[in-house]
């Protein structure tokens, strides 16, 4: 769900196609066009625009969002995350209302390009399936129709089933059409070109980072259609990815929610790019048919014609892999559809994590080279005010202390923050007792100090500003019972396991003894 969320049609749109691009026309003071360098150059700059960075962003909003949802007992919105920032009150009201639109909007423009794109590149198919030449208007209609049904048809059916079924079968269909390429392609070039590119990826990365208008103005104009616009993309589309990965990662660990956002997609997509783009470079280089230059010198290929071109050169692909990939294209489309219309209902309907299946199911140029850029472009707007909420979650400024301080706060009274200064205040303690007493020779041992001594010096765990901020939620964001004389959870989480057991039985809630006597409230448990 994560890949086909986050992705959406880019694999067999933009893989084949950017790479040749950069092959054909490199970027401004790089490498000579279709030279070794520039095959494994092209590989890296596409990797830098779709790898590391990109689900960087997904990963800090998702996790922002997942943190203040799981952890904190909020809400599963983008206005959540801002508490630190506008304060409680405003975050329910008016400014959180506001956020909440942008990130609506911001994923209704986002998914409209990418039906657009979708669009374009299925019609491509069905001209080259059927034969019928170029088509117009009418089989646009058509093929957008056939998107509204199934992406209805998959949103009534929930995450559970619709888009998780969806998501399975679209990455096997995905996986399979580039192992197909793989192996009826130059198979023992690729094997050699994958890693080749990601260690030019690697090594090149910091001086791809550091292009900026001081390295002139072509330099400029390549990052404005190319990077920039990238950038623009990944924001504008983080809201609703971010909230949707938040949304199927309950459960996981900080560390397991980051390294499998940020690592596992991009190396899908060092594979698939990797094959895809790779294929149609060394088919550029050795002469195939349908790769040849216009009568300017470019390219004659447009980007929607570049995946079925690699096709058609491969014999044994060529009968029905374009069906195939018609069927990924729209399953992608779909899923896409389905994903953000789950979002967009959760903040239509102040979180819910289960929203109406009404509510989701309701909710969604001249030059060639550039073609499939044109409709995406219209998200850098709706991306500035996602932007500017990227600035707050990643930045501690300096000229505001009190929210330098909140921020930190919410980090540093964590269960497990507070766990491990207990354990560094108390040994740092006892060794220098120990080494003021009797220097070398002596051995630790737990016992009673003195109160303000050993670990309780500096650190009251039972104070309210440690437990009162902790309330354990469900996947509807309601709270979650403990039973303090069983030390269960109401829900059969399991703390030891961090898996959820069955409830054999209910738990004991005799009236005349309330649960949690004697013991901290039961909606604050202690850390």
């Amino acid at each position: 769900m994560l890949f086909a969320a986050g992705l959406g049609i880019g694999v067999l749109f933009f893989g084949p196609s950017e790479p040749l691009d950069y092959y054909t026309d490199p970027p401004p003071m790089t490498n000579e066009a279709e030279t070794t360098e520039a095959l494994h150059y092209s590989l890296g700059q596409t990797f830098y625009h779709w790898g590391f960075h990109a689900w960087a962003i997904y990963a800090l909003v998702g996790g922002a969002v997942a943190y203040a949802a799981y952890r904190r007992g909020r809400v599963l919105l983008m206005s959540s995350i801002f508490e630190t920032l506008f304060g409680k009150r405003r975050t329910e009201g008016f400014a959180g209302q506001i956020v909440d639109i942008f990130a609506i909007v911001a994923t209704l423009f986002g998914t409209a390009a990418t039906v657009g794109i979708a669009t374009m590149q299925v019609q491509q198919g069905v001209t080259i399936v059927t034969g019928w030449g170029e088509t117009g208007n009418t089989a646009l209609i058509v093929i957008i129709a056939v998107l509204a049904v199934g992406f209805i048809l998959s949103a009534v059916s929930g995450v559970a089933r619709g888009i998780r079924y969806l998501s399975n079968i679209n990455i096997v269909l995905t996986l399979g059409v580039v192992a197909l390429v793989f192996i009826a392609g130059p198979t023992l070039f690729l094997a050699n070109l994958l890693p080749s590119g990601l260690m030019s990826y690697l090594g090149n990365l910091p001086d791809m980072m550091s292009r900026s208008a001081s390295w002139g103005e072509e330099t400029q104009e390549f990052q404005s259609w190319w990077t920039v616009y990238y950038w623009a993309w990944w924001i504008s589309w983080s809201p609703f990815v971010g909230i949707f990965i938040a949304r199927i990662s309950r459960g996981r660990t900080i560390r397991q929610f980051v390294l499998g956002v940020i690592t596992i997609p991009t190396l899908l997509l060092v594979i698939s790019y990797g094959v895809l783009g790779g294929t149609a470079m060394w088919m550029r280089s050795e002469g195939y048919p349908g790769f040849e230059d216009d009568a300017d010198g470019n390219l004659a290929l447009a980007p929607p014609e570049v995946f079925y071109t690699v096709v058609e050169n491969l014999p044994a692909l060529a009968a029905w892999v374009p069906l195939l990939s018609i069927a990924v294209l729209l399953v992608f489309a779909i899923t896409a559809l389905d994903s953000a219309s789950t979002v967009m209902g959760m903040l239509s309907s102040k979180g819910s994590q289960n929203p109406a299946r009404s509510s989701s199911s309701s909710g969604a140029g001249d030059d060639r080279h550039r073609a499939g850029h044109a409709p995406a472009r219209r998200r850098v707007c709706p991306g500035r005010p996602a932007a500017a909420g990227h600035h707050h979650r990643c930045s501690l400024r300096s000229d505001h202390p009190s929210h330098h301080r909140r921020l930190v706060q919410r980090a540093s009274d964590r269960p497990r923050a507070i766990r491990l200064r207990y354990a560094d205040r108390a040994m740092r303690n006892a060794v220098i007792d120990g080494v003021d007493r009797y220097g070398d020779n002596f051995a630790l041992e737990v016992v009673p100090s003195e109160p303000g001594q050993g670990a309780g010096a500096v650190i009251d765990s039972a104070d309210s500003a440690y437990t009162d901020w902790y309330q354990r939620t469900n996947a509807d964001g309601e709270p979650v019972d403990y039973n303090y004389r069983t030390g269960e959870w109401g829900d059969g989480w399991d703390p030891a396991t961090g898996e959820f057991k069955a409830i054999i039985a209910e738990q004991d809630s005799d009236p005349k003894e309330p649960e949690g006597e004697g013991a901290p409230d039961a909606e604050t448990p202690r850390s």
